[in-house]
C-alpha cells in the first residue's frame, strides 16, 4: 500500500477536517484529531500535525495540503558473496595480475583501466618503492611511483577517450559494461605480454557483482580463471594498488594533454568548480568541443550549459 506523511499546522488540520467532513469516521486512532477515508485514501491527522495518508490515491491526496517527508529505505539483506570469486585468504602473498580503473567519475577526462602483475618475489620492492592505496597519494607522489612502476612490473594500459566514451553510451553502453569490457581486454593483454607465465590470481577491484561483470562479457573470450573479486581491493594486494598508480598517473597525464588542447585548466572531479570550467570552455570553443573533453551524460552538462547562457547575456 502507497503512503505519504506530511507535517501541518494545527490551523490545517481544522481546514482538512473541514474538507474530509463527509467521510470522517466515527472511531479515530489514539493521538489523532480526525480520520477520514475519502475514496482511495484513509487520512490520519495527528495532534503533533503529522498527516498519513494511506492508499492508491495517497500521494494526489497529501499533495493538495503539503511536501512529503522523505520515506526510509527499507534495509535489505546483504546477499552473500559468491564463495568462488571471494580472494583466497593468502592472497596477499601471491603472485597476483591486479586490475583497476580511474575517471569513472571524473566530468572531464577518460577512463583509464590498468592491470599489473606482481610476483610474490617482488613483493617487498613494491613496498620500498612506496606502493599503496593510492587514495592515501598525493599526485606528485602517484607521478613519481608510476614512473618506476612502469620500468619494473609487466603491466597492460588502456584509455577510453571521451569521444569513444561518448559514442558507446549513446549507443546504450552502460558504464558498467564498458569498464567490465576494459578490464577483460587489459588482463587479456597482460596475459599476452606475460609470455606463458601463469599468475596465481587474478584481482579485480570491484565495481559490480561477479555475475552481472561476467554477463556484460558475453559472446566474448573471457578471461574467468581463477579471477577474484573485492571492493577496496588495493588494500588486499600490491597489485591492485600498483595498477591504480599507474591508472591515475595516465588519467594526470591524459588531464594535462587536454588541458593543453582546451587552453586552460581542467578540474577533476564532478563538482561545482568543474561546472563553472566547462562553461567557460563553452565559451571559449563552443558547446560540440565538450564531446572531445567530457562524459556529456553526466548532469554537468546541462548545469555547463546553463551557466554559459547567463555569461553571455
Amino acid at each position: 500500500m502507497s503512503h505519504s506523511v506530511i507535517k501541518v499546522p494545527l490551523s490545517a488540520i481544522d481546514q482538512m477536517k473541514m474538507t474530509y467532513s463527509g467521510s470522517l469516521t466515527a472511531s479515530v486512532p489514539q493521538g489523532a484529531v480526525f480520520q477520514a477515508k475519502p475514496p482511495g485514501c484513509t487520512i490520519t491527522a495527528y495532534k503533533s500535525g503529522k498527516v498519513l495518508f494511506q492508499g492508491k490515491n495517497a500521494a494526489a491526496e497529501s499533495a493538495r495540503w503539503g511536501t512529503a517527508e522523505p520515506q526510509e529505505k527499507k534495509k535489505t539483506a546483504k546477499k552473500p558473496a559468491d564463495p568462488r570469486y571471494v580472494p583466497p585468504a593468502n592472497i596477499a602473498g601471491m603472485s597476483v595480475i591486479g586490475s583497476d580503473e580511474v575517471g569513472t567519475g571524473d566530468y572531464f577526462g577518460p577512463m583509464t583501466v590498468v592491470c599489473a602483475y606482481v610476483d610474490k618475489t617482488m613483493l617487498p620492492l613494491m613496498k620500498e618503492l612506496g606502493v599503496k592505496d593510492s587514495k592515501d597519494l598525493k599526485d606528485p607522489q602517484i607521478i613519481e611511483i608510476a614512473r618506476n612502476l612502469i620500468k619494473t612490473i609487466p603491466y597492460s594500459l588502456l584509455v577510453l577517450k571521451n569521444d569513444k566514451y561518448n559514442s558507446m553510451q549513446e549507443k546504450g553502453m552502460s558504464q558498467g559494461k564498458m569498464k567490465a569490457l576494459l578490464h577483460n581486454q587489459a588482463i587479456t593483454h597482460l596475459l599476452r605480454k606475460m609470455d606463458g607465465v601463469k599468475p596465481e590470481a587474478i584481482l579485480i577491484d570491484q565495481f559490480a557483482e561477479p555475475g552481472v561483470y561476467f554477463n556484460h562479457l558475453k559472446g566474448r573470450d573471457i578471461v574467468k580463471e581463477r579471477t577474484y573479486f573485492s571492493t577496496k581491493a588495493e588494500g588486499i594486494h600490491l597489485s591492485v594498488a600498483a595498477a591504480s598508480i599507474i591508472a591515475r598517473y595516465s588519467f594526470l597525464m591524459e588531464m594535462d594533454k587536454l588541458s593543453r588542447e582546451a587552453g586552460m585548466t581542467l578540474p577533476k572531479g564532478a563538482g561545482p568548480h568543474v561546472d563553472e570550467a566547462a562553461a567557460k570552455l563553452i565559451l571559449k570553443k563552443g558547446a560540440s568541443a565538450l564531446r572531445a573533453y567530457t562524459k556529456l551524460h553526466f548532469a554537468n552538462t546541462q548545469k555547463a550549459q546553463r551557466l554559459a547562457a547567463k555569461k553571455r547575456s
